[in-house]
């Protein structure tokens, strides 16, 4: 099991259904298992974001609000997204370190997402698979103090 002491605050970013919780429970240790996020989950070291979040212009004043209790901000996209949400450099408009994480690349191949991502201002990226655990190693090592 991970301790909360050990990681860095993380807030997860990304539209609905792009696995932010499934890969908050890979992260943890826990059972995968289907949850809807209908408010912001703040753990002990993870911070989950609904997807509405990121989707709707009104509440993103909200992530902003979170990402200053965070150590890093996370952006997700999965592998088969038809689109980014992300503009052009956003990463720029955060103080604190933004990564990128590809989801769901069981789904189809990640290049697409790469290079949204990489548009994004994401520095570092990471390709996850949650429910097989590829690539969560990798998270979670970057993710330790």
């Amino acid at each position: 099991m991970v301790r909360s002491e050990d990681m860095k605050k993380t807030l997860l970013v990304g539209r609905h259904g792009v696995g932010k919780t499934t890969l908050k429970q890979a992260l943890r240790g826990e059972r995968i298992r289907y949850e809807k996020t209908q408010y912001m989950l703040y753990d002990d070291w993870l911070i989950d974001s609904p997807g509405e979040y990121a989707e709707v212009h009104g509440l993103g004043a909200a992530l902003a609000i979170y990402s200053y209790e965070a150590d890093v901000v996370a952006m997700l996209i999965a592998a088969n997204d038809d689109y980014s949400l992300f503009p052009p450099n956003v990463a720029s408009m955060i103080n604190r370190d933004v990564i990128g994480i590809v989801t769901k690349i069981d789904y189809a191949p990640p290049d697409k997402a790469i290079a949204w991502l990489r548009n994004s201002g994401c520095r570092r990226i990471f390709c996850v698979n949650s429910h097989t655990g590829e690539g969560i190693d990798e998270v979670r090592r970057y993710l330790t103090k």
